[in-house]
């Protein structure tokens, strides 16, 4: 009786083992949002450079709320105000992209101007003149902590050689900007710089893309069939919101299906092993 009742037992534990969620999920979601926190798209980048583009992107933002009100001014006493509501609509979403995009980022820059950067050594494991970021390199350093992974602007990787040193990084808090990069040891072996799939440089382009040809698309698209004369006004504002949204979608479907067409192609060009 003993040992069916042990049989028993583990035969209800072992469905929970193996409903239980694979590490990996787990590691993809820390890395997720450590992604976020430094940044984003922006991590890496300099503090100066970033602040840049707030101001710049506050600049778009403030012309897009000018273009709202325009709108609101002019189309209402000609086509009504349920069409210039619509056609206004459209004008909210390059803010909003503008906002999720370099706000989080532009925070950070403000940080790091008054912050005193960090010092990161350890050793080497590999170094990149290009990345997934426009304008930036990588480098690979093994640390007490473990494997840390930074963008670096080329400039500062020539210095790197080929063979496994100790490296010593200068990097800010929140965006991880290498402002140095220092070499400890001796530089025996020179690093040879594989040349860049053309692949590559069109990958680094889409996030960019992307949020402009999405932006474009849905106002060309509101706006256009907005100032379209149209005799219904209910029926004019529907039509204006749905082509807007139609043209939306299918920029940002197309752009979906290329960036996995183009990240499938480099994951190809990888090294197996």
């Amino acid at each position: 009786m003993g040992k069916k009742q042990v049989r028993m037992q583990m035969r209800k534990i072992k469905p929970k083992v193996a409903a239980s969620a694979p590490p990996g999920q787990g590691a993809t979601r820390r890395q997720r949002e450590r992604y976020v926190q430094a940044g984003g798209m922006l991590q890496g980048y300099a503090p100066d450079f970033v602040i840049r583009l707030g101001y710049i992107a506050m600049g778009v933002g403030v012309a897009c709320l000018l273009a709202i009100a325009a709108l609101i001014i002019f189309v209402t006493p000609v086509y009504g105000l349920p069409v210039a509501i619509a056609a206004a609509l459209a004008w909210v979403l390059p803010i909003a992209l503008l906002a999720s995009f370099i706000a989080p980022g532009f925070r950070l820059a403000l940080r790091d101007r008054r912050a005193e950067a960090r010092l990161v050594q350890g050793q080497l494991v590999g170094a990149s003149t290009v990345s997934t970021s426009i304008g930036l390199g990588m480098v690979m350093v093994q640390t007490r902590g473990g494997s840390e992974q930074y963008l670096v602007p080329p400039a500062r990787l020539k210095q790197i050689p080929g063979n496994q040193v100790n490296v010593v990084l200068t990097v800010t808090p929140n965006l991880r900007h290498v402002r140095s990069v220092g070499i400890v040891g001796q530089r025996m072996v020179p690093r040879v710089e594989p040349p860049v799939p053309p692949v590559m440089r069109q990958l680094q382009r889409i996030p960019l893309i992307t949020p402009i040809a999405l932006a474009l698309a849905v106002v060309i698209g509101d706006d256009g069939v907005a100032l379209a004369p149209i005799a219904n006004s209910a029926l004019h504002a529907g039509l204006s919101v749905l082509v807007g949204a139609a043209l939306g979608g299918a920029v940002y479907g197309a752009s979906y299906l290329l960036q996995q067409r183009l990240t499938g192609e480099v994951q190809a060009l990888a090294p197996r092993t």
